[in-house]
C-alpha cells in the first residue's frame, strides 16, 4: 500500500502528466457529480412516490360508498380489503369455514362455527335471551354484514340500531338525515332493522374511516362521538371533539373504535349509546348501569335483571400496557408494509397472532415463534381464569333456580339475583372481548377476580 502511494504521489508531482492529471480529474468529477444527481433525483423521486402513493383513476367524493370504487385508486389497500374474507382459526379464535345446508332463512353454504356448541355454558349465562339461540366464531370485516342479515337472532325482530356495526352507514345516514349524519343516525336506530337494512350495500368500507378529499382518518359514528365526549369529561376535558381534537395516532385506534366497543340501546328510540360517563373500566361501566337502572333481559331460569356485554375490545385495550405506550389498534391488526417505493397499512385486518413479525416485531426483537410463544403463554393463563370465572357463575345460575323452583320468593331472591347480574356482566365483559386476555391480561385478571367474588356471594346470599 505504501508503495502504491508513493508511486501515485510520485504520479501528481511530475510535471509531464499535467495534462493526464487535468483529464483524470475532469472525468472523476463528472463521474461521482453524474453519481450524486443521479442519486439526488432517486430519493425526491421515491419521496414523492411515497406522498403520492396512487393515481387518481376515478373521481371519489363524499357520497362514494362502493369500496371497489375506492379500489381503483388505491388497489393494493383494495386487494388486502378483499382478503378480510379469509376464514383461519387462532388457538382461542377466529372461525373455520363450516357446511351449511342451505334453507330459506339462510341460504348460505358455508357459515361460521357455533360458540354454543364449543361451550355450552354460553346457554346457561344467556337463558332466554337472544344469543343463547345462535352465537358464532368471529369472522373478518367481509362477514360483518350477511352474518348479521342471517343470524338466527333476527327471529326476535332486531331494531335497526344494530345496523351501526354491521355495514357502511355513512351514506345511508346521510340520505336519511338529508345531508345530516346526526339526524340520519337517530333516524336509523328508530327503524326496525329489517328497514335499514335496505339502505346498506356494504360491510365497512373505506369511506366510514377516510376522508374522501385527502384521505385523512376520521370518525364517522355518531355514537362514539358523543361516547369520547362523555369520557373526556370524565377527564375534566369539555367539549370534545374527536374529529377536531384527536392526533392522528389516536385516530389510528378511534376509527376502530367506532364498532369495537360496549354500548346499549337507550330508550324507546333504541339510541345506540356508549356507557362511558363513569369511565371506561368494566365496574365503572356496571355502576353507568346500574345508576340509569337499565337491564338488557330478565334471565329466564333465575328472573334476575341481567346485562349482555358485547365486544368491547377498545375499553379493555385501553387499560393495557401498548395503549398506555402509545401503540394503536392499527399498529397491530393493520401494521405497515412496503409495496414497492410505497409505505401502506396492511388491510387486511386480522389478528397479529397470524402475523406476528410484522405486527409485534417493529417493537420486539424476537423470532416469530418466541413472539408467539409470549402470546400463548398469557392466552393459556387467562383460558384457566376464564374457566373458573364461568364456572362459579354458572354455579350460582344453578342455586338461584333451584332456590326459585321450591319457592323461594322475589324478595328472598333480590340480592343473590343483584350479585347474578354484576357477576354476569363482568364475566361477559372479558368473555366478549375479543382478544383471550391479551389486550390487558392484569385488568382482565382483576374482572375476573371480580365477577369469581360476586358468584360466590352470591351463593351465600341463596336462600336455603
Amino acid at each position: 500500500m505504501k508503495q502504491f502511494l508513493d508511486r501515485l504521489t510520485a504520479f501528481y508531482n511530475d510535471p509531464e502528466h499535467r495534462n493526464r492529471r487535468f483529464f483524470i480529474t475532469t472525468v472523476l468529477g463528472f463521474v461521482v457529480g453524474g453519481l450524486l444527481s443521479y442519486l439526488l433525483v432517486d430519493i425526491v423521486s421515491k419521496r414523492e412516490q411515497a406522498r403520492h402513493a396512487f393515481f387518481r383513476v376515478v373521481e371519489i367524493t363524499d357520497d362514494t360508498n362502493d369500496p371497489a370504487i375506492w379500489g381503483k385508486n388505491f388497489p393494493m389497500q383494495y386487494e388486502d380489503y378483499l382478503k378480510t374474507a379469509d376464514m383461519r382459526r387462532t388457538r382461542y379464535g377466529g372461525s373455520e369455514a363450516m357446511p351449511h345446508t342451505p334453507t330459506e332463512a339462510d341460504p348460505r353454504s358455508v357459515v361460521a362455527q357455533s360458540k354454543l356448541h364449543e361451550d355450552p355454558r354460553l346457554v346457561t349465562m344467556w337463558a332466554g335471551y337472544a344469543f343463547s339461540k345462535d352465537f358464532r366464531e368471529e369472522r373478518g370485516h367481509a362477514y360483518m354484514l350477511e352474518d348479521q342479515i342471517y343470524t338466527e337472532r333476527q327471529k326476535v325482530g332486531q331494531p335497526g340500531t344494530c345496523v351501526n356495526c354491521h355495514a357502511s352507514t355513512y351514506g345511508a345516514m346521510k340520505k336519511l338525515g338529508n345531508g345530516d349524519i346526526i339526524d340520519g343516525f337517530h333516524k336509523m336506530n328508530a327503524m326496525k332493522y329489517v328497514e335499514v337494512k335496505e339502505h346498506v350495500d356494504h360491510p365497512v368500507a373505506c369511506i366510514d374511516c377516510h376522508n374522501a378529499t385527502d384521505m385523512s382518518l376520521r370518525v364517522t359514528r355518531p355514537a362514539l362521538m358523543e361516547g369520547l365526549k362523555a369520557f373526556k369529561a370524565t377527564q375534566g376535558i369539555k367539549d370534545y371533539d374527536v374529529n377536531r381534537d384527536a392526533t392522528r395516532q389516536e385516530m389510528r385506534t378511534y376509527v376502530c373504535a367506532q364498532c369495537h366497543v360496549e354500548y346499549y340501546f337507550k330508550g324507546q328510540e333504541k339510541t345506540l349509546t356508549y356507557p362511558w360517563s363513569e369511565g371506561l373500566k368494566a365496574d365503572q361501566i356496571l355502576a353507568y348501569y346500574d345508576k340509569v337502572g337499565f337491564k338488557d333481559w330478565t334471565h329466564k331460569e333465575t328472573g334476575a335483571p341481567t346485562l349482555k356485554a358485547q365486544h368491547p375490545e377498545f375499553e379493555m385495550f385501553s387499560q393495557g400496557i401498548h395503549a398506555r405506550s402509545g401503540v394503536t389498534c392499527s399498529d397491530c391488526h393493520m401494521p405497515f408494509k412496503r409495496e414497492g417505493n410505497a409505505k401502506i397499512s396492511d388491510h387486511q385486518v386480522r389478528s397479529p397472532y397470524m402475523n406476528t413479525q410484522a405486527s409485534c416485531g417493529t417493537c420486539h426483537s424476537l423470532p416469530e415463534d418466541q413472539l408467539q410463544k409470549r402470546i400463548d403463554v398469557i392466552q393459556d393463563s387467562h383460558w384457566q381464569l376464564r374457566n373458573v370465572a364461568f364456572d362459579a357463575l354458572i354455579d350460582l345460575i344453578q342455586d338461584i333456580k333451584k332456590a326459585r323452583d321450591k319457592g323461594a320468593s322475589d324478595a328472598a331472591l333480590t340480592q343473590a339475583r343483584d350479585y347474578q347480574r354484576k357477576a354476569q356482566f363482568l364475566f361477559d365483559f372479558v368473555e366478549a372481548e375479543n382478544s383471550t386476555g391479551f389486550h390487558a391480561p392484569q385488568e382482565s385478571a382483576r374482572v375476573l377476580g371480580l365477577s369469581i367474588d360476586y358468584s360466590r356471594k352470591g351463593q351465600k346470599a341463596v336462600p336455603r
